[in-house]
């Protein structure tokens, strides 16, 4: 279990979708594990998905609960999520994001409000969520990837929704 290099745009394994996960073996665990780590290193990261560790498998991991805007909200913690999919949606909200991927750069994007995402645990445990604001915002922004999207894909306009970020 290590902290790896995050990949970064135009990498071309970030515009790929990724596979599902079908045989649950210890590299399972090491990937959860790795990008767990991965996240916390950043020290400002709430998640990280698989393909930015070059790993093409369906599986991502999502924490805000130690970030500014996700101790504002009930949330769930740290997620580790394989094979997730968001089964429903609602409402619609723009918002300002950023990813570890593209590191110069933030954007507006449109989210929804309000997800119910479905997926695996690291015990292989179906779990069903509801969740809203920051972190349902950080797992569509985390399951995007693992269908070969960057936050770049869902900007509006690159004209006037792209901002360099301030050293």
């Amino acid at each position: 279990m290590a902290v790896r290099k995050v990949l970064i745009y135009p990498d071309v394994h970030l515009k790929e979708i990724c596979a599902p996960v079908v045989n649950f073996d210890e590299s399972v665990e090491q990937l959860l594990q790795d990008l767990v780590d991965t996240m916390v290193d950043a020290g400002h990261s709430v998640g990280i998905a698989a393909p930015q560790l070059g790993n093409l498998r369906r599986a991502a991991v999502v924490d805000v609960s130690k970030s500014k805007l996700g101790k504002k909200q009930r949330n769930h913690g740290l997620l580790q999520m394989i094979n997730p999919e968001i089964v429903e949606k609602a409402g619609s909200q723009i918002v300002r994001e950023g990813c570890m991927s593209v590191p110069d750069y933030t954007g507006n994007v449109t989210r929804s409000e309000s997800i119910v995402v479905q997926f695996l645990d690291q015990k292989q445990q179906l779990k069903v969520i509801r969740t809203e604001g920051f972190e349902a915002i950080a797992i569509q922004h985390e399951l995007d990837h693992l269908d070969g999207l960057l936050f770049l894909d869902r900007v509006s306009s690159l004209k006037t929704d792209l901002f360099r970020r301030k050293k």
